[in-house]
């Protein structure tokens, strides 16, 4: 049984941090290309970023210079660092695992960003 699961959301403060985390199981971690992505209520989830299974690195502009993906095959985890956060960050996040025609989602952890 495949199993991704986030953790790590919360409220914080404009300007704060949060590191979200995605443990993987029943997968083979090291296959698969790992994506962050967001929802927020009537809107279509999006793209964050992904990290290939050979470590590339992708962000959209919206978070460049404030996110950080990095993964840990060792642990099957994938970590999402959010800093210099705004309130239009504010959204569900949910990690992807994506290996050939194999799709897998967590169930979201919200974060929430808020003075």
């Amino acid at each position: 049984q495949v199993q991704l699961v986030e953790s790590g959301g919360g409220l914080v403060q404009p300007g704060g941090s949060l590191r979200l985390s995605c443990a993987a199981s029943g997968i083979i971690f090291s296959r698969y290309r790992m994506g962050w992505y967001r929802q927020t209520p009537g809107k279509q989830r999006e793209l964050v970023g992904d990290i290939t299974s050979y470590g590339t690195i992708f962000y959209v502009d919206s978070v460049k210079g404030r996110f950080t993906i990095s993964r840990d095959n060792a642990k099957n985890t994938v970590y999402l660092q959010l800093n210099s956060l705004r309130p239009e960050d504010t959204a569900v996040y949910y990690c992807k695992a994506l290996y050939v025609n194999s799709v897998y989602w967590g169930q979201g952890t919200q974060v929430t960003v808020s003075s």
